[in-house]
């Protein structure tokens, strides 16, 4: 199966494609989104639509995951974020990509067996898994490569939900 990960956000869009097989993985590819912040910000969501629309045509991933929206802190981006995460949903909508949601808690659990763990520890873990020479980088990649690890995990177990 072509599992997508995505992290949204309007700065950044972390994607990472990867192959699950027979309990193993194939990286395909991954990295990141990028807007300019002195760009008008429906500008910025035009460009993220037109890339990610490249990158799921160019993949044709089978499944993607990306991350629930949960604000404890920065709500003042919340508003902006979940703008650029409708417009993930919708170029994956318009593809017939069935869209599975995860929690940072499912994607913690998934990763190192603890709901709590840091940032460092998920992405090390996910680098490992993924038999990645380092952790990819912004952060962003690393996450979203450990959501798609998440849905691989996850997907016999029903743990995400499907939104489609």
């Amino acid at each position: 199966m072509r599992i997508i990960g995505i992290d949204p956000g309007y700065a950044i869009v972390g994607f990472g494609v990867v192959e699950y097989e027979h309990s193993g993985f194939t990286v395909v590819d991954y990295g990141a989104v990028t807007t300019d912040a002195k760009t008008e910000f429906n500008t910025r969501l035009m460009e993220i639509y037109n890339d990610l629309c490249y990158i799921f045509d160019k993949y044709v991933p089978e499944a993607m995951a990306i991350e629930r929206l949960y604000f404890t802190t920065n709500q003042k981006t919340a508003i902006a974020v979940a703008e650029a995460r409708g417009i993930v949903l919708l170029a994956a909508r318009q593809r017939n990509i069935p869209i599975y949601e995860y929690t940072p808690l499912q994607v913690k659990n998934s990763i190192t067996g603890y709901g709590k763990a840091v940032k460092k520890q998920v992405q090390e873990l996910t680098k490992n898994i993924l038999k990645l020479p380092e952790i990819p980088k912004p952060d962003d990649t690393a996450d979203a490569l450990a959501i798609a690890v998440c849905h691989a995990h996850s997907y016999n177990s029903r743990l995400g939900s499907y939104t489609q």
